[in-house]
């Protein structure tokens, strides 16, 4: 926390990337510490410097260092109560996240704005888009509020897919799990030019049902072939 707090103080960036680069380096450091197999797949389909509306599923609180390793500028929509946290709290505002308080309408509201303004000041956005992590390890229902962002800023959707973190920390625990494979799969960009606004929900549900088939795919290939840890991350 120090050194990201001298990194804050030198980083003249209204958006903070400097400082938001650092913390997610907090998260790739601690994705090694533990005995995960991380296989990462379709970062090439990223763009540099293009700024997206990023979707993903969500298993548990691991999903999030796993996310880091794709090297994105964004910031992360996360639930206020992890900005109550002595240290985490701390070093997600300096990172310039947006905290959301999912029991007030007018708070999350105001989220929702912020996250506006990062999009038009030319940063990437992530949501966990189920809004709570699954209790099975399947995908839930959307929330719409990426999908209302993507199409008003014209911006393109990015969906990612995650499986095997659900364990890894489970709900109500900050114990880390053994050896596992956690798999990230990166899919193709979704445009939003085409769409009107009125087809939120309408793109909410393809992008999902396109979410929940790759999932499918996924833990067939897994089945049938076990992956082997990439290296290089």
């Amino acid at each position: 926390m120090p050194i990201q707090g001298v990194v804050r103080l030198l980083d003249r960036d209204p958006m903070r990337l400097r400082t938001g680069r650092w913390f997610r380096r907090l998260g790739r450091n601690l994705a090694r510490l533990n005995p995960w197999r991380l296989h990462i797949e379709g970062r090439e389909r990223i763009a540099p410097g293009q700024v997206y509306v990023v979707v993903s599923n969500h298993q548990s609180l691991a999903d999030i260092p796993v996310i880091c390793f794709l090297w994105l500028d964004a910031k992360w929509l996360a639930k206020i109560e992890l900005f109550r946290l002595p240290v985490l709290g701390v070093l997600l505002r300096m990172a310039g996240d947006i905290p959301v308080d999912r029991s007030a309408r007018r708070e999350a509201g105001k989220a929702f704005h912020q996250a506006t303004m990062c999009v038009r000041q030319g940063c990437s956005v992530v949501f966990f888009a189920e809004g709570t992590r699954s209790p099975d390890g399947e995908i839930g229902p959307f929330n719409d509020g990426p999908f209302q962002l993507a199409l008003r800023e014209r911006v393109p959707l990015l969906p990612l897919v995650l499986d095997g973190s659900g364990d890894a920390l489970p709900r109500n625990s900050w114990l880390f799990g053994g050896a596992r494979d956690i798999r990230l799969r990166v899919l193709a960009p979704v445009e939003t030019e085409g769409w009107d606004v009125e087809q939120g929900a309408e793109l909410r549900d393809a992008v999902r049902q396109t979410m929940i088939d790759e999932l499918h795919r996924m833990r067939t290939a897994a089945g049938t072939a076990p992956l082997r840890p990439r290296l290089g991350i």
